[in-house]
Protein backbone atom coordinates (compact mmCIF):
# COMPACT_ATOMS: atom_id res chain seq x y z
CA UNK A 1 0.00 0.00 0.00
CA UNK A 2 2.82 2.41 0.85
CA UNK A 3 4.40 1.92 -2.57
CA UNK A 4 1.08 2.52 -4.32
CA UNK A 5 0.46 5.62 -2.21
CA UNK A 6 3.93 6.92 -3.05
CA UNK A 7 3.08 6.77 -6.75
CA UNK A 8 0.18 9.17 -6.34
CA UNK A 9 0.79 11.37 -3.31
CA UNK A 10 2.14 14.83 -3.96
CA UNK A 11 1.66 18.25 -2.35
CA UNK A 12 -0.08 16.68 0.64
CA UNK A 13 0.20 20.09 2.31
CA UNK A 14 -2.77 21.05 0.13
CA UNK A 15 -4.24 17.86 -1.31
CA UNK A 16 -4.60 15.52 1.66
CA UNK A 17 -8.20 15.14 2.86
CA UNK A 18 -7.86 13.11 6.05
CA UNK A 19 -6.26 14.93 8.97
CA UNK A 20 -4.97 11.61 10.29
CA UNK A 21 -2.56 9.16 8.71
CA UNK A 22 1.01 8.65 7.62
CA UNK A 23 2.26 10.13 4.36
CA UNK A 24 4.23 8.47 1.58
CA UNK A 25 4.99 11.52 -0.52
CA UNK A 26 8.60 11.69 -1.65
CA UNK A 27 10.61 13.36 1.12
CA UNK A 28 12.55 15.38 -1.47
CA UNK A 29 9.56 16.79 -3.36
CA UNK A 30 6.24 18.52 -2.99
CA UNK A 31 5.01 21.51 -1.05
CA UNK A 32 6.53 21.67 2.41
CA UNK A 33 4.38 21.56 5.53
CA UNK A 34 5.06 20.20 9.00
CA UNK A 35 4.97 16.40 8.82
CA UNK A 36 3.05 16.66 5.51
CA UNK A 37 -0.02 17.81 7.42
CA UNK A 38 -2.59 19.88 5.56
CA UNK A 39 -2.37 23.65 5.78
CA UNK A 40 -5.63 24.86 7.29
CA UNK A 41 -7.10 27.71 9.32
CA UNK A 42 -10.18 25.58 10.01
CA UNK A 43 -9.74 23.98 13.42
CA UNK A 44 -13.01 22.04 13.40
CA UNK A 45 -12.27 18.58 14.78
CA UNK A 46 -8.56 19.34 15.10
CA UNK A 47 -6.58 17.94 18.03
CA UNK A 48 -3.30 19.76 17.44
CA UNK A 49 -2.35 22.81 15.42
CA UNK A 50 1.29 23.34 14.46
CA UNK A 51 2.14 26.97 13.91
CA UNK A 52 5.30 28.86 12.98
CA UNK A 53 6.53 32.13 14.46
CA UNK A 54 9.33 33.51 12.25
CA UNK A 55 10.53 36.18 14.69
CA UNK A 56 14.15 36.91 15.68
CA UNK A 57 14.22 40.59 16.57
CA UNK A 58 15.05 39.83 20.24
CA UNK A 59 18.35 37.95 19.95
CA UNK A 60 21.57 38.83 21.78
CA UNK A 61 23.99 37.27 19.28
CA UNK A 62 23.47 35.59 15.92
CA UNK A 63 20.16 36.16 14.10
CA UNK A 64 18.42 33.91 11.58
CA UNK A 65 15.78 32.12 13.63
CA UNK A 66 13.09 33.84 11.59
CA UNK A 67 13.94 31.15 9.04
CA UNK A 68 13.57 28.37 11.60
CA UNK A 69 9.93 27.35 10.99
CA UNK A 70 10.53 26.88 7.27
CA UNK A 71 13.65 24.77 7.88
CA UNK A 72 11.95 22.61 10.52
CA UNK A 73 9.02 21.93 8.21
CA UNK A 74 11.38 20.84 5.45
CA UNK A 75 13.36 18.61 7.80
CA UNK A 76 10.19 16.97 9.09
CA UNK A 77 9.39 15.44 5.68
CA UNK A 78 11.56 12.39 6.46
CA UNK A 79 9.57 11.42 9.57
CA UNK A 80 6.14 10.83 8.05
CA UNK A 81 6.42 7.28 6.71
CA UNK A 82 6.38 5.33 9.98
CA UNK A 83 5.40 5.73 13.64
CA UNK A 84 8.20 7.36 15.68
CA UNK A 85 10.71 4.96 17.18
CA UNK A 86 10.57 4.22 20.88
CA UNK A 87 6.88 4.84 21.55
CA UNK A 88 5.63 1.23 21.65
CA UNK A 89 3.92 1.57 18.30
CA UNK A 90 2.07 4.78 19.20
CA UNK A 91 1.63 6.82 16.03
CA UNK A 92 0.52 10.40 16.65
CA UNK A 93 0.18 11.14 12.94
CA UNK A 94 -2.41 8.37 12.74
CA UNK A 95 -4.04 8.85 16.15
CA UNK A 96 -4.41 12.63 16.17
CA UNK A 97 -6.08 15.10 13.82
CA UNK A 98 -3.23 17.52 13.15
CA UNK A 99 -3.01 20.53 10.85
CA UNK A 100 -0.27 22.93 9.93
CA UNK A 101 -1.86 26.22 10.93
CA UNK A 102 0.75 28.21 9.04
CA UNK A 103 2.78 31.11 10.38
CA UNK A 104 1.80 34.09 12.50
CA UNK A 105 1.28 37.18 10.34
CA UNK A 106 2.88 40.31 11.78
CA UNK A 107 4.52 43.57 10.76
CA UNK A 108 8.25 42.98 11.14
CA UNK A 109 8.76 46.73 11.72
CA UNK A 110 6.22 46.92 14.56
CA UNK A 111 8.17 45.02 17.19
CA UNK A 112 6.24 46.50 20.11
CA UNK A 113 2.96 45.18 18.73
CA UNK A 114 4.28 41.66 18.20
CA UNK A 115 3.67 40.05 21.63
CA UNK A 116 -0.05 40.87 21.69
CA UNK A 117 -0.49 39.51 18.16
CA UNK A 118 1.20 36.24 19.08
CA UNK A 119 -0.78 35.86 22.29
CA UNK A 120 -4.04 36.34 20.38
CA UNK A 121 -2.87 33.90 17.70
CA UNK A 122 -2.27 31.12 20.22
CA UNK A 123 -5.38 32.01 22.22
CA UNK A 124 -7.46 31.55 19.07
CA UNK A 125 -6.11 28.03 18.63
CA UNK A 126 -6.79 27.14 22.25
CA UNK A 127 -10.29 28.63 22.18
CA UNK A 128 -11.09 26.39 19.21
CA UNK A 129 -10.32 23.38 21.39
CA UNK A 130 -7.00 22.42 19.80
CA UNK A 131 -3.57 22.19 21.34
CA UNK A 132 -0.73 24.29 19.97
CA UNK A 133 2.85 23.27 19.19
CA UNK A 134 4.93 26.21 17.98
CA UNK A 135 7.99 26.33 15.74
CA UNK A 136 10.20 29.36 16.44
CA UNK A 137 11.63 31.88 16.17
CA UNK A 138 13.76 33.11 19.07
CA UNK A 139 12.96 32.32 22.68
CA UNK A 140 11.16 35.58 23.35
CA UNK A 141 8.10 34.07 21.64
CA UNK A 142 7.49 31.77 24.61
CA UNK A 143 6.28 34.61 26.85
CA UNK A 144 3.17 35.55 24.81
CA UNK A 145 2.47 31.87 24.25
CA UNK A 146 2.61 31.24 28.00
CA UNK A 147 0.20 34.12 28.56
CA UNK A 148 -2.32 32.46 26.28
CA UNK A 149 -1.94 29.08 27.96
CA UNK A 150 -2.09 30.50 31.48
CA UNK A 151 -5.27 32.41 30.58
CA UNK A 152 -6.89 29.03 29.86
CA UNK A 153 -5.22 26.69 32.35
CA UNK A 154 -3.93 28.95 35.11
CA UNK A 155 -0.24 28.91 36.05
CA UNK A 156 1.52 26.07 34.21
CA UNK A 157 4.46 23.86 35.05
CA UNK A 158 7.33 24.81 32.75
CA UNK A 159 9.86 22.28 31.52
CA UNK A 160 12.57 24.26 29.76
CA UNK A 161 15.46 22.51 27.99
CA UNK A 162 18.11 25.16 27.43
CA UNK A 163 21.69 26.23 27.92
CA UNK A 164 20.35 29.33 29.68
CA UNK A 165 17.54 29.80 32.22
CA UNK A 166 16.36 33.05 30.61
CA UNK A 167 15.69 34.51 34.05
CA UNK A 168 17.80 37.63 33.59
CA UNK A 169 16.06 40.48 35.46
CA UNK A 170 14.04 42.81 33.27
CA UNK A 171 11.28 45.01 34.62
CA UNK A 172 10.86 47.19 31.52
CA UNK A 173 7.56 46.14 29.92
CA UNK A 174 8.57 47.76 26.62
CA UNK A 175 11.54 45.41 26.12
CA UNK A 176 11.43 42.14 24.17
CA UNK A 177 14.39 39.89 24.95
CA UNK A 178 14.92 36.17 24.42
CA UNK A 179 16.94 35.99 27.64
CA UNK A 180 14.28 37.39 29.97
CA UNK A 181 11.04 35.64 29.02
CA UNK A 182 11.13 33.30 32.02
CA UNK A 183 11.81 36.12 34.48
CA UNK A 184 8.79 38.01 33.21
CA UNK A 185 6.64 34.88 33.17
CA UNK A 186 7.41 34.32 36.86
CA UNK A 187 6.68 37.96 37.70
CA UNK A 188 3.32 37.72 35.91
CA UNK A 189 2.39 34.49 37.66
CA UNK A 190 2.22 32.46 34.44
CA UNK A 191 4.45 29.70 35.82
CA UNK A 192 3.93 27.43 38.82
CA UNK A 193 7.48 27.81 40.12
CA UNK A 194 7.30 24.81 42.47
CA UNK A 195 6.32 22.56 39.54
CA UNK A 196 8.83 23.93 37.02
CA UNK A 197 12.34 22.89 36.05
CA UNK A 198 15.21 23.90 33.79
CA UNK A 199 17.19 21.08 32.16
CA UNK A 200 20.59 21.26 30.43
CA UNK A 201 21.71 24.57 31.93
CA UNK A 202 25.41 25.40 31.57
CA UNK A 203 25.64 29.14 32.11
CA UNK A 204 25.86 31.12 35.34
CA UNK A 205 22.57 31.87 37.11
CA UNK A 206 22.58 34.32 40.02
CA UNK A 207 18.91 33.95 40.93
CA UNK A 208 16.66 31.39 39.28
CA UNK A 209 13.58 32.61 41.14
CA UNK A 210 12.99 29.27 42.83
CA UNK A 211 12.79 27.17 39.66
CA UNK A 212 14.68 23.88 39.94
CA UNK A 213 17.80 23.47 37.81
CA UNK A 214 19.13 20.17 36.49
CA UNK A 215 22.25 21.23 34.66
CA UNK A 216 23.90 19.51 31.72
CA UNK A 217 26.54 17.86 33.88
CA UNK A 218 23.84 16.13 35.91
CA UNK A 219 22.29 14.80 32.71
CA UNK A 220 25.69 13.45 31.64
CA UNK A 221 26.50 11.91 35.02
CA UNK A 222 23.09 10.60 36.08
CA UNK A 223 21.69 9.81 32.66
CA UNK A 224 18.60 11.12 30.86
CA UNK A 225 16.36 8.36 32.27
CA UNK A 226 16.99 9.41 35.88
CA UNK A 227 16.59 13.08 34.98
CA UNK A 228 13.27 12.44 33.23
CA UNK A 229 12.04 10.58 36.31
CA UNK A 230 13.01 13.53 38.51
CA UNK A 231 11.28 15.97 36.16
CA UNK A 232 8.08 13.92 36.17
CA UNK A 233 8.21 14.03 39.96
CA UNK A 234 8.52 17.82 39.91
CA UNK A 235 5.67 18.47 37.49
CA UNK A 236 3.33 15.82 38.87
CA UNK A 237 -0.14 16.05 37.38
CA UNK A 238 0.05 19.80 36.73
CA UNK A 239 -0.56 21.13 33.22
CA UNK A 240 2.87 21.23 31.57
CA UNK A 241 4.27 23.56 28.94
CA UNK A 242 7.48 22.27 27.33
CA UNK A 243 9.86 24.80 25.80
CA UNK A 244 12.86 23.30 24.01
CA UNK A 245 15.59 25.76 23.07
CA UNK A 246 17.71 23.91 20.52
CA UNK A 247 20.85 25.29 22.20
CA UNK A 248 20.03 22.85 24.99
CA UNK A 249 21.86 20.46 22.68
CA UNK A 250 25.63 20.64 22.38
CA UNK A 251 26.81 22.67 19.36
CA UNK A 252 28.18 19.43 17.90
CA UNK A 253 24.56 18.27 17.52
CA UNK A 254 22.96 21.69 16.90
CA UNK A 255 25.39 24.27 15.49
CA UNK A 256 22.66 26.33 13.86
CA UNK A 257 21.65 28.49 16.78
CA UNK A 258 22.29 32.00 18.02
CA UNK A 259 24.01 31.44 21.37
CA UNK A 260 25.80 28.06 21.27
CA UNK A 261 27.40 26.79 24.49
CA UNK A 262 29.63 23.72 24.73
CA UNK A 263 28.92 20.77 27.02
CA UNK A 264 25.25 20.35 26.16
CA UNK A 265 23.04 17.32 25.67
CA UNK A 266 23.55 14.97 22.78
CA UNK A 267 20.64 14.29 20.47
CA UNK A 268 20.56 10.75 21.87
CA UNK A 269 20.24 12.01 25.43
CA UNK A 270 17.49 14.40 24.40
CA UNK A 271 15.59 11.59 22.69
CA UNK A 272 15.70 9.38 25.77
CA UNK A 273 14.80 12.25 28.08
CA UNK A 274 11.78 13.28 26.02
CA UNK A 275 10.50 9.73 25.58
CA UNK A 276 10.84 9.06 29.30
CA UNK A 277 8.64 12.07 30.05
CA UNK A 278 5.71 10.03 28.70
CA UNK A 279 2.69 10.52 30.92
CA UNK A 280 3.16 14.18 31.78
CA UNK A 281 0.10 16.37 31.28
CA UNK A 282 1.48 18.27 28.28
CA UNK A 283 -0.82 21.07 27.14
CA UNK A 284 1.52 22.81 24.69
CA UNK A 285 5.08 23.37 23.65
CA UNK A 286 7.58 25.04 21.40
CA UNK A 287 10.96 24.37 19.82
CA UNK A 288 12.94 27.56 19.29
CA UNK A 289 16.25 29.15 18.33
CA UNK A 290 16.93 27.20 15.12
CA UNK A 291 19.01 29.47 12.89
CA UNK A 292 19.41 27.92 9.41
CA UNK A 293 22.16 30.30 8.21
CA UNK A 294 24.49 28.70 10.78
CA UNK A 295 23.13 25.17 10.41
CA UNK A 296 25.71 22.76 8.96
CA UNK A 297 23.98 20.16 6.81
CA UNK A 298 20.59 21.10 8.28
CA UNK A 299 21.36 18.91 11.31
CA UNK A 300 19.92 21.49 13.72
CA UNK A 301 16.64 21.62 11.81
CA UNK A 302 16.53 17.82 11.75
CA UNK A 303 17.01 17.73 15.53
CA UNK A 304 14.27 20.32 15.99
CA UNK A 305 11.86 18.37 13.78
CA UNK A 306 12.47 15.29 15.93
CA UNK A 307 11.91 17.31 19.11
CA UNK A 308 8.60 18.54 17.70
CA UNK A 309 7.57 14.98 16.86
CA UNK A 310 8.33 13.94 20.44
CA UNK A 311 6.06 16.75 21.59
CA UNK A 312 3.25 15.32 19.44
CA UNK A 313 3.80 11.99 21.17
CA UNK A 314 3.90 13.52 24.65
CA UNK A 315 0.73 15.50 23.99
CA UNK A 316 -1.14 12.48 22.65
CA UNK A 317 0.19 9.75 24.97
CA UNK A 318 -2.16 10.38 27.94
CA UNK A 319 -5.06 11.02 25.54
CA UNK A 320 -4.84 7.59 23.85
Amino acid sequence: MALEDAKHQVDQAFTRRDLKGLSFENAFGGATSFMRRRYSKDLTGVDLAITGVPFDQAVTNRPGTRLGPRAIREASSLQVFDPPYGWDGYSPLEALAIVDYGDLAFDYADTSGFPALLEAHIAGILEAGAGAITLGGDHSITLPILRAHAAKHGPVALIQVDAHTDTWPDDDPARIDHGTFCYTAVQEGLIDVARSVHVGIRTVVEDNLGIAIIDARQVHERGPQAVAEQVRGITGTAPVYLSFDIDGLDPGFAPGTGTPVWGGLSSGQAAIFLRDLAGINLIGGDVVEVSPPFDTGAITAVAAAHVAMEMLCLWGWPRR
